[in-house]
């Protein structure tokens, strides 16, 4: 239990990472205008180092389970990014229904690797 845990703690910094990082970039100022722009490095900082943190976490769970058993929940990261991608009015980004069906397919792909088998 305690390697789910960790790994779904791992899974939601890494989204955190994700929205952040996104957040960042979407208005990140040339390169010769950096410095003048503390706020914008200060969001890639945090996005990153969100993405180091998620990392320890992943590592201290695979400390505790399988990689096969772990590694299927970092599909949910991918959900997580694409639900608040459309329902955050900052990234206000499109619903479209061909996405969906996606999201099903990583989560009944997550279901059968992650549910125990059945003995016939």
């Amino acid at each position: 239990m305690k390697g789910v845990l960790l790994a779904l703690a791992s899974v939601l910094l890494v989204t955190l990472a994700q929205l952040t990082l996104r957040a960042a970039m979407s208005d990140f100022p040339p390169l010769a205008l950096l410095a003048s722009h503390p706020y914008a490095v200060l969001r890639l900082a945090v996005g990153l180092g969100l993405y180091g943190l998620s990392m320890l976490f992943w590592m201290l769970a695979l400390r505790h389970m399988p990689l096969n058993r772990l590694y299927p929940l970092l599909s949910l990261s991918y959900v997580l990014v694409w639900l608040a991608a459309i329902l955050l009015p900052q990234f206000a980004e499109p619903f479209h229904w061909q996405s969906l069906a996606g999201v099903i397919c990583i989560v009944a792909g997550l279901l059968c690797v992650s549910l125990p088998a059945r003995k016939i």
